[in-house]
This record gives structure tokens, sequence and C-alpha cells, in this order.
């Protein structure tokens, strides 16, 4: 399975590649799981989109809400069914 990269800067404007996991869209608004490496144990971020429809490229932010972070969480883990384990 091919795994897509995307580059985020950061907030000194120094790019990091992650790696999307998995997606998913609740109550109209887009969500990813990224990693920092493709494959095997790797630190992941639930990230969610904050651009305005105009936008022309998305923009992410980390999702820092705990009880968010459980519900998303649980339902990535339903998505990607016994493919991943999602600690906090």
């Amino acid at each position: 399975m091919k795994v897509e990269s995307i580059t985020f800067k950061d907030e000194n404007n120094n790019d990091q590649e992650f790696y999307v996991v998995e997606q998913t869209r609740v109550n109209g608004i887009n969500y990813l799981l990224v990693a920092d490496t493709p494959e095997g144990d790797a630190e992941a971020l639930i990230l969610k989109e904050i651009s305005e429809e105009s936008a022309a490229e998305a923009e992410y932010v980390p999702v820092e809400d705990h009880a968010q972070l459980e519900a998303l969480m649980k339902l990535f883990t339903e998505l990607l069914e016994d493919d991943v384990e999602i600690q906090l």
C-alpha cells in the first residue's frame, strides 16, 4: 500500500514531513491521522482541517482537546481495524 506523504511548516517555518495513515470527516470537518514514519512504530498526530473553502491549500492544526482526541482515536482505530494500535 502506497502511503501519501505531506509536508507541514512548523512554528519556526521548518518543513516537517508526515505520512497520512487515514483520513475521515466528522460533522463536516476533515481529520487526518498522520505519522512521522511510513511504517512501524511511529509518533502520530490527529490533525483538524481549519482552512476556508476558498483557500488554495488545506490548513491543519493538531487536535489538543483530550475528549475529542479520545473520540477520534476510537474512530480511527475502527477505520483501520486491527492494523494499528493508537495510544495517547
